[in-house]
């Protein structure tokens, strides 16, 4: 994905309307992406050492898990019901990032692999990209942490070899649904908790609303 900034949850678009911001009617699309934030510490430390391979991003990007890539969608209240669909369904669970791999030479990309988890994000994966996110990809999803992109080859060998005995290991308990808006910016329009309905879900009685 590409630059983050957070804005908060009110922020979010309203129904019959595309989000503030992206000077887009409805019918050209919102652009959207989920994706799994990783603790204070773990993200600067990976943003530290992403920099220290001359990867511009570093400073723009936080370290994090991509669970849904830049997708565009027609409807932002279907997608924003069925990410929260998802995100109740699923409980926290733990991830382990550790030991490094490359896309090359498809692409100039070296991450940390992630070990514990994996087959959470794939899950995850599977069930947001369908519905109003559904979309053919031109490549398999596999669930990695970025750690030197678009730099000198030298300087890919280099993130690869000094990190590939790193580990770290921590609880995901949400994800985050992003838009992508005019400036080229992933806007966080929502930090949904796993295994949680919000109340703006439920109907009157207290039910699950059955939208």
């Amino acid at each position: 994905m590409s630059p983050v900034s957070k804005v908060t949850p009110t922020d979010a678009p309203r129904a019959g309307r595309s989000p503030a911001g992206n000077g887009k009617s409805p019918s050209e699309g919102i652009s959207v992406g989920v994706i799994l934030k990783f603790p204070p510490e773990v993200a600067e430390e990976l943003q530290r050492w992403r920099a220290s391979f001359g990867d511009p991003m570093a400073g723009i990007i936080p370290a994090h898990i991509t669970l849904v890539t830049t997708t565009m969608t027609q409807d932002w209240e279907a997608t924003r019901s069925h990410v929260r669909t998802v995100a109740s369904k699923q409980e926290p669970f733990t991830v382990t990032i550790a030991g490094t791999g490359s896309f090359r030479p498809v692409s100039p990309v070296v991450f940390l692999k992630v070990d514990d988890g994996f087959g959470q994000c794939v899950s995850l994966h599977e069930q947001l990209q369908t519905g109003p996110l559904e979309r053919e990809l031109p490549f398999a999803y596999h669930p990695h942490v970025t750690v030197a992109h678009d730099v000198a080859p030298e300087s890919l060998d280099e993130a690869e070899t000094v990190l590939k005995d790193y580990r770290a290991t921590f609880p995901v308990a949400s994800m985050g649904l992003y838009e992508h808006d005019d400036n080229g910016i992933w806007q966080l329009r929502e930090e949904l908790d796993f295994g949680t309905e919000r109340d703006d879900d439920r109907g009157p009685g207290g039910a699950a609303d059955a939208r």
